[in-house]
């Protein structure tokens, strides 16, 4: 079999870009080692910037996005017992979120490329990359217990921090950075309404809390607990009464419970990895780049690298350029240093470690406390939090 463009991964970022792709008439095969439903079954994020949006207006695959998510122009602080308002909107000039579930961004993705007749290739286990620094890279993969093989012009490494991708890219060549944090997120979803109208972060001296939502009857809470905790360890009612001592009555004093659809714990890290192609071979989203989910830049920075991969591809088959190629790497990583700092400082703003001392918190709470009262320092909250700009003028004009 052969292609143009071999994509692994069908998250949303590798669907993502398999449909803009389409759109501007190059050919992909996309390959996934799971089956479908074991995608749909990951519980992930739900806060898409501007960019992503646009993306998915590119694509074709917005409709429901815009029907059904939920535009919030502000956040919620919670901290010594207080609630503040950091109004989205009024400090970047308009520019809001939108809540809508990653689930539910990849099923209209899988919908999309299911009705355009697009290859899609279920349970492929990739065994490895050959040819990569030449111009006829192949994917050899085991599908039903025969090994097969997918010759294309570039793979797009869209297949997350477990994947093949990466650990295609020479040892001598590839940078990695690291940090890794004391503790993880438990996350709790179900079909309650949400206790407020927009996402509340909340700093407690019994750990971090986020509420979140997917809909306005389905929500997804978060607490702050060490590594060593197991989900059995957390009974639905021990995690509502938890999320009641550190919220305080009266932020919970419309808190609605009830039996949980899915409970996990999620470990935090913050890892990059340089660069982000070697040869025809490209890595985008979880496959380059980890974000600890505090500051909601998970795939967001995927659906931005897909932007960027998307243009590069573009220019080489239509305009017949290498410079978006060339340059891939360096445009994605500026803009994944910029959310990594953002998502390591609100990480560190808002979550309790357990070898910060007196002096330490008393720094944590003084920051809290100028974060509200300095509209410098909102503001500054604000323009990371919708999103940083992205330049996709060729790419509006490419899809037109």
């Amino acid at each position: 079999m052969r292609t143009q463009v071999a994509i692994i991964g069908a998250g949303p970022a590798g669907l993502l870009l398999g449909q803009l792709l389409h759109k501007a008439g190059i050919d992909n095969v996309v390959l996934e080692r799971q089956t479908p439903d074991y995608v749909l079954g990951r519980i992930r994020a739900g806060v898409l910037e501007k960019t992503a949006v646009d993306l998915l207006d590119l694509a074709g695959v917005s409709q429901r996005a815009h029907q059904e998510g939920l535009v919030h122009d502000g956040i919620e602080l919670i901290f010594d017992g207080a609630r503040h308002r950091i109004d989205l909107a009024e400090l970047t000039g308009g520019k809001h979120v939108t809540v809508y579930g990653q689930t539910e961004v990849t099923r209209d993705l899988m919908d999309a490329r299911k009705a355009a007749g697009l290859a899609t290739i279920y349970e492929a286990d990739v065994v490895r990359l050959e040819d990569i620094e030449t111009h006829t890279p192949q994917v050899r993969y085991r599908q039903g217990g025969e090994e097969r093989v997918l010759q294309c012009d570039f793979i797009a490494g869209c297949d997350g921090f477990h994947g093949v991708s990466r650990k295609s890219i020479p040892a001598s060549v590839l940078r990695t950075y690291e940090r890794v944090y004391p503790f993880g997120w438990l996350g709790m979803l179900a079909d309650v309404p949400p206790v407020s109208d927009e996402l509340i972060y909340a700093h407690t001296p019994r750990g971090f809390v986020l509420c979140s939502m997917r809909s306005k009857t389905r929500s997804r809470y978060y607490l702050q607990v060490p590594l060593s905790d197991h989900v059995e360890d957390w009974s639905d009612n021990a995690f509502w009464d938890e999320l009641r001592l550190r919220l305080g009555a009266d932020a919970c004093r419309n808190l609605v419970t009830g039996p949980s659809l899915e409970k996990s714990i999620a470990p935090l890290r913050s890892f990059v990895t340089e660069p982000m192609r070697h040869g025809r071979l490209f890595l985008a989203g979880d496959a380059a780049h980890i974000v600890p989910p505090t500051g909601a830049k998970g795939l967001n920075l995927a659906a931005s690298d897909v932007g960027f991969l998307h243009e590069a591809l573009t220019d080489h088959y239509l305009e017949k350029s290498a410079s978006g190629i060339e340059h891939y790497s360096k445009r994605c990583l500026e803009r994944v240093w910029s959310a990594e700092r953002f998502s390591w400082w609100f990480t560190t703003l808002t979550h309790r470690f357990s070898e910060m001392g007196e002096f330490e918190l008393k720094m944590q709470a003084a920051e809290l406390n100028y974060l509200v009262k300095s509209r410098a320092a909102s503001s500054a909250l604000a323009e990371n939090y919708v999103g940083l700009p992205m330049r996709i003028e060729s790419l509006l004009e490419t899809c037109a």
